[in-house]
């Protein structure tokens, strides 16, 4: 069974020539802009999102050319679900995933081996394929792995609206396989979406630790006193850095107090929990996450405006 590109020729284009040099473009101009060398020895996991690619394509880039490829064989895809409620994660009954590029094939007996262990479900073909947060990633993946597409395997897991404790199981099941050089870990996630379409509208009105925060509404618009895109900024930078302490109860702390709507949140702690698990049965071992580009759909200055963040980060393990 195959999964369509049902998103090729609208948030993409389906023009595989097109889509190549659009993809080259990305990858080339994040080598030129990025602040250290690309790619980074021993990266193994990402963070990168999921929009349309002309917003979220050029950060993106910066993600995927960070990537050593030369050891890789088996990718794992961890996308949040946008369109049904999950209480689990879910894997894919198909065995190729199309993309304009060319197909990638699944490693099916990974998958079986997951739902084995009993916690997962599965995905019905529907929704495998109406939801985007694994296909925009698809051509990324295609891309950096061309050489060697061939020998390349897939295992795409849909993450539900679970708790911190199914979090933690997750990351615990998964932590075998993140242990592996051989593996690579992609997490899909934009970070705040801020605007009332969003119903989301948190704003500080200073780069302090200590200002509290409000939500803007169109009564109380006239406070604003920086720019609102400096503050989702600084809202999204804040998350990130405690992202990079690589604390998972710091990170849930982050986000109930802040309520900030990362839609990858839960594929995020996952790998988090996965790798709070690596360091207690390797103490010796180095773990680093560390983000290379951030950017925003828009700048927002008026309550009426809104946003999607995007960022490039990356886990090194040594």
């Amino acid at each position: 069974m195959e999964r369509s590109a049902t998103h090729a020729g609208s948030w993409y284009t389906s023009d595989g020539t097109r889509l190549n040099e659009e993809l080259e473009s990305y990858l080339h101009e994040a080598e030129k802009k990025a602040e250290q060398e690309l790619p980074v020895k021993g990266i193994r996991a990402i963070i990168g999102p999921h929009a349309g690619f002309r917003y979220s394509g050029p950060t993106a880039g910066f993600a995927y050319k960070a990537i050593d490829t030369s050891n890789i064989k088996r990718v794992f895809l961890l996308g949040p679900s946008h369109h049904v409620y999950i209480d689990g994660c879910s894997l894919s009954k198909c065995s190729t995933y199309q993309t304009p590029l060319g197909n990638i094939k699944l490693d099916r007996e990974i998958v079986q081996e997951l739902y084995s262990t009993a916690k997962f479900g599965w995905m019905s073909q529907t929704v495998d394929e109406e939801e985007h947060s694994i296909e925009m990633h698809l051509p990324f993946v295609y891309k950096v792995f061309e050489e060697k597409i061939d020998d390349i395997l897939l295992v795409p897991i849909l993450i539900g609206s679970i708790s911190a404790t199914k979090e933690r199981l997750y990351g615990q099941l998964l932590a075998k396989y993140l242990r592996d050089p051989q593996n690579l870990f992609i997490v899909s996630s934009d970070f705040c979406h801020w605007g009332s379409r969003f119903h989301y509208t948190y704003y500080t009105k200073a780069n302090e630790p200590s200002e509290k925060s409000i939500h803007l509404k169109s009564d109380n618009a006239n406070e604003i006193e920086r720019p609102i895109y400096q503050s989702i900024r600084e809202l999204d930078a804040q998350g990130i850095k405690i992202m990079e302490t690589l604390s998972f109860d710091d990170f849930h702390s982050y986000l109930e107090e802040t309520k900030n709507t990362i839609c990858g949140r839960h594929p995020i702690a996952v790998l988090m929990a996965a790798l709070e698990t690596l360091r207690k049965e390797q103490p010796s071992s180095s773990q680093m996450l560390k983000c290379l580009y951030y950017d925003q759909s828009s700048k927002c200055k008026r309550y009426s405006d809104s946003s999607v963040s995007y960022a490039s980060i990356y886990v090194q393990i040594d």
